[in-house]
């Protein structure tokens, strides 16, 4: 599997929104979005509008930075939100369960270089970098698997 990638420019936090709930439709059970950048990249919002744009009635979708993990009963499937900036060790990530949901649940990762060895194969990679102004934010997205080409057609314009 040979990697592709593109990248998006997002004017505003309301850009990024836009983005995630565009994004939303378009995922299912097994899908596992890998979200990287520096603090305050636009991570949590990203995944905050997207786990908004997948549940059935709209409720609080807190930062899981102390709890590691959040989850979301969704549509489909369950909505699993983890923060793993504080996690030390990744085996850790077993007994939450995570690894589990990989298979069978959407999972949205922040700061996936924590897992090691146990990122998925057919994740899509969303690296966040600040752009010229403050609301500014170039993503880049990359993947292998395949399936994420014909999922992605005509997604940098939603």
């Amino acid at each position: 599997m040979s990697e592709q990638a593109t990248t998006i420019s997002l004017a505003s936090p309301e850009a990024t929104c836009a983005l995630a709930q565009a994004l939303a439709p378009r995922l299912g059970p097994g899908d596992v979005l890998l979200l990287s950048g520096g603090v305050g990249a636009g991570k949590t919002h990203f995944a905050r509008c997207l786990i908004q744009a997948l549940l059935p009635q709209p409720e609080d979708v807190p930062s899981p930075t102390y709890t590691l993990v959040q989850t979301y009963p969704g549509q489909g499937a369950d909505i699993w939100h983890a923060d793993l900036y504080r996690l030390s060790d990744p085996l850790d990530l077993i007994e939450l369960g995570l690894t589990e949901a990989f298979c069978d649940s959407i999972c949205l990762v922040e700061w996936p270089d924590r897992l090691a060895d146990l990122v998925p194969q057919t994740a899509l990679a969303l690296h966040f970098e600040p752009g010229a102004r403050d609301d500014e934010r170039h993503l880049r997205l990359t993947w292998s698997d395949p399936r994420w080409h014909s999922r992605l057609k005509g997604f940098a314009h939603a």
